[in-house]
Parts: C-alpha cells; structure tokens; sequence
C-alpha cells in the first residue's frame, strides 16, 4: 500500500490529496477513532462486546455501510468522518444482538488457586468475590506449593486492579485496566452482609455453604441475571445444582474439551491416494530416501514433522514424514527402516511402525523437542535411551543424559528418602534401571567383563535430576528426557522445556491414561499442553505410541482392566 509523501520542510501539513491516500490501514483508524471517543463516554469495553456477539452473527464483517449517528461528529473533516464512521457499526448491531445482560460469575476459591490468571477469561462478563474467598486465599499463601504462589499471584493481581487510577471497589474495578484487553467485564467485591437462607442440614460456618450463601442472596438481587458459580470443586458443583443454582466447572485450563481428539502424530494415506496423485506427483532421489511432492485437499490437513503411511494388500507399502508445506503442496520424505537389524539403535530394533516413526524423531538432530504418548509397554523409555546412548556415546552428539520425572505418587507416601539428590530420586527411576538391564544384555560377544564395564560407562553418562531444582538451570549439548510427564502442569512443563540451551534435545514421555497429580485430566495435562502447542513446529515432532510390545501379559491387561 503507497505511502503519503514526506513534509518538504518542518511543520509542513500534507496535501489533501494526501490526506485522502489509501495509506492508513482500518486498524489505525479504529484505533484513532477510539482514543477520540474515550473523552467523550465512558470507557466501556464495546469492541469486545462486539465480538463475542458478532462470532454467531451470520455477517461478522466489522465495516458495514451505516449512518454515523453521533451529531457531534458532523463537525470533521471529510477524512475524519470516514474514518470515524467505519467502526461505528462494529457496535450498533451487536448491542441489538444482545438477548439479555452479560452473566455474572461467582468464583471459587480453588479456581483462583489453579489458575491466577482466570480473572481475565471470562470475556464481558462480570465476577464477583465473596468475602469468605479473600480469606482462605490468605489462609493458603504461605508455603514454597504450586497451590500457594497462585495464591500470593493472585493477591498481586487483585491489589492492581484496585490500585489503578480511578478505581471504585464499590462501582466494580474494570478488568482491562492492567493491561488484559480480552477481559471486558468488572470485578467486584462483597462490600456488605447479604441477606440468605439456607437449608439447616448445611453448617453455617463452613466456607462453601457461605459462598452458596452468596450466590443464592446475588440471584435474588440481581433477578433476572443470571448468577453462575464457577468451582473446580464436585461436591460445591453438587451442593449448588440441588439448592436450585446455576454452577459450572472451569474450562479454560483445558487444551482439549476430548482426549480422543489428541494429535496422534500420524496420518493414514487413502486408498486411491496414488490414483489421484499419478498425473501431479513429483519424485527425486536424495542420498538414500525419495521425497514426493503431493498437491491436492489432503495438503490442507498435513502438518510439518506429521507421518503419513499408506498401506493396501497387492501394493508396496509407504512410510514417510511431511518435510515441507507451501501453498497447496506438500513434500514427503521416505523414513530410515529401524525394523531391520542393520539400522539397530545400540541393539534395538522397533517392532512396529508407530515405534518406526519414533525413532525416525529420536535419531533425527534436527528435532529438538519429541513428545511420545502410549500405553504402558509401547517402548517409550527404551528408544529414548536406547537413541540417548547412540547419540551420546557413539555418534558424540550431547553429552550426556539427563533424566527427570514427576515424583508423584500412585499410592500412600512413604516419607522423606535418605541420601543425595540422585540416592533420593534413584526408587523413582526403577524404570531407568530396568531398561538399562535390557540395553546392557545387547552386546553379548563382550563377556561378563565387558559388559561390566559397558554398564559403568553408561552410568557415568546418565544423571538423574529432580524437577525441584531446574528452576534458572541451563542445559547446553545435553539428551533430556522427562518421564511420566502426563503428571506435569502446563506452567511446570514450560519450566522444564525452557531450560534447554544450544544443542539440546529434550524428549517427553507419558500415558494420558494414567495421570496421579490430583487436579490435572487428560485435557489440562502439562503434555497435552505441549503437543497441541508443539503441533507443526519444523524442530518438533509427536506420535502416540498405539501397540504394546513388552508381553502378552501386559497388553492384555491394558486392554481389559
């Protein structure tokens, strides 16, 4: 787009043909046109109101052909009127959209503690804080927990939402004042007693039944506007449905609403794929894997890094990974076979093809971050050490191996353990060695000595860190694997992937179907987190382990119990 020509001398004004250029984009203008308008009205938040009113709306277009209304702009130049009148429809038709006025949400306690940001998620719609919250979040800020610095963050941001200029605790404190402009609505505060009754079967002095109490005295007062408690908690969620109140659980922290609808990491080719691709594909030869460049609807849903395979009885069968996405093209990259025996990783040999496309990832220096997801038995630690030590030992790529994991419990907790960092974390990495155990048998032509000494090489290249102490670490040329990482919440999996320096790889690894750390689901899981963020990057790749391969035992109890 053409800019205005520059001022020939100081404090010149530009020409009117200028002025009339195309050269301000519309969010300029609005932008302008907004700053114009906050001396004149209050400074409420219609943009946003706007757009979640426009997001059912059959035509969400923001710059529709209207009569600027406000007579006290008749008085602008004929720039300014245009530029002022075109967000003015942005407004008018979603206030007729309205149905009603915006909610207002009661928050629990345990919502602020999980998530401190949550104030500024709930769109236009206002909340409210009971008095009894303000109290236990003081109850619970003491202490080094997860569950207490939400607390202490949480307090900070309360105190500077009411210490903004102009801030009226008992007119509501606007939510976008500190800087969030997705928060359109105000908070406000219980300023005085409220007026409730409640059965005599719930105690008086228990918190929950007081702000049950308050959201009952709010339905009341603010009738007919609907008052929604908000609540992590089941039985408060329970207790209010059968006193008649309307309650919902916190959603927000959720990547998926549905597990099932993960990102496997794989992708099955259609049958007539290579009947619709025979006049459009392209195919060259490059050191020892062809790469295919594929046109067609199927680009649409490829991501980078993703793998595609086609397999139909008569035809020979292709294994490959999306290497490239341009326009409407896509170009695949056939995979390294480490099935056979001679493409053996420190003497392992995948068994099937989703453990194929893992240790195509695993082996690959140019993806930095690999997430692996399966059952228990699908080989996850295996290949990443088994990948580790090539790496490390042979190829002298990193090195060395630092292994970490969640220290979460799946029964009753036997206390505080003896020794050092790695003596304390050495029960939780039982895993560790019984892999270990497997990868020191596959060098048999050694002998007992050999392999001794195979065993104390391989130990002095592995650490075992704790997740207490990565907090400002940095780790530079270094194979990183986390383990049990569906225990981890998205803020402490941002901790640890962010501690990765030049030339370190770090891989993740979990079961989604067996997460211990109370509060976290399948959908607000640290890894689930990370696959769905890490989805598509060129140095990030992910797939879901589907079959098991450490005994029939085992499958079968994964299958049936």
């Amino acid at each position: 787009m053409p800019l205005p020509p520059a001022p020939t001398k100081r404090a010149a004004l530009l020409s009117p043909d200028a002025l009339d250029a195309p050269a301000r984009s519309p969010s300029k203008v609005a932008r302008k046109t907004e700053s114009a308008e906050s001396a004149q009205k209050p400074p409420v938040m219609d943009l946003f109101d706007s757009r979640a009113a426009g997001e059912g709306s059959q035509h969400p277009s923001a710059f529709q052909a209207k009569e600027p209304s406000s007579p006290s702009r008749t008085g602008a130049s004929s720039y300014k009127k245009e530029s002022i009148a075109l967000p003015q429809p942005a407004s008018k038709p979603k206030k007729a959209k309205h149905t009603g006025p915006t909610k207002l949400f009661v928050l629990d306690t345990n919502v602020l503690m999980h998530d401190p940001m949550c104030l500024f998620r709930f769109e236009e719609h206002d909340i409210f804080l009971p008095m009894i919250v303000l109290e236990e979040l003081d109850g619970h800020k003491k202490g080094m927990t997860e569950v207490a610095r939400n607390a202490r963050q949480t307090s900070r941001t309360l105190d500077a939402l009411a210490g903004t200029q102009g801030a009226d605790i008992a007119k509501g404190l606007k939510l976008d004042t500190t800087g969030h402009r997705e928060a359109g609505g105000c908070l406000f505060f219980q300023t005085k007693p409220l007026d409730y009754t409640l059965p005599v079967s719930l105690p008086q002095g228990k918190a929950d039944n007081q702000i049950l109490g308050v959201v009952e005295a709010l339905r009341k007062e603010y009738a007919p506007r609907e008052v929604v408690l908000v609540s992590k908690d089941i039985n408060m969620r329970v207790k209010a449905r059968a006193l008649g109140l309307a309650t919902d659980d916190y959603q927000n922290d959720k990547t998926l609403e549905d597990g099932d609808l993960l990102y496997s990491g794989s992708l099955a080719l259609p049958a007539d794929f290579w009947t619709r691709q025979s006049k459009t594909v392209e195919s060259w030869q490059q050191g020892s894997h062809t790469f295919y460049r594929i046109t067609g609807p199927i680009v649409g849903s490829l991501l980078i890094n993703q793998f595609v395979f086609f397999e139909a009885p008569g035809e020979p069968p292709l294994y490959a990974r999306v290497t490239e996405i341009r326009a409407k093209t896509a170009v695949l990259k056939t995979l390294k076979d480490y099935n056979h025996l001679k493409n053996a990783v420190w003497g392992v040999t995948t068994r099937n093809r989703e453990q194929n496309f893992a240790m195509n990832l695993l082996m690959d220096p140019e993806v930095d971050f690999v997430t692996l997801a399966g059952t228990a038995g699908t080989g996850k630690t295996l290949m990443a050490l088994a990948s580790g030590l090539t790496q490390v030992l042979d190829d002298r790529r990193y090195t060395e191996i630092i292994m970490t994991r969640a220290t979460v419990s799946v029964g009753e907790d036997i206390g505080f353990l003896p020794g050092t960092e790695e003596e304390k974390m050495g029960p939780w990495m039982g895993a560790l060695d019984d892999n270990l155990e497997v990868l020191g048998k596959t060098d048999s032509g050694s002998g007992e000595w050999g392999r001794a000494a195979t065993n104390e090489l391989i130990r002095s290249r592995i650490k075992v860190k704790s997740m207490n102490f990565m907090r400002g670490r940095t780790f530079l040329n270094k194979y990183v694997i986390i383990d049990e990482a569906q225990n981890l919440t998205p803020k402490q999996m941002k901790t640890l992937i962010t501690r990765a320096g030049p030339g370190t790889k770090i891989i993740c690894m979990g079961n989604l179907a067996q997460i211990d750390t109370p509060y976290l689901t399948e959908g607000s899981s640290g890894m689930t987190f990370a696959v769905d963020r890490f989805k598509g990057w060129p140095h990030g790749g992910h797939i879901t382990l589907a079959r098991g391969e450490r005994s029939r035992l085992a499958d079968f109890a994964s299958e049936v119990l």
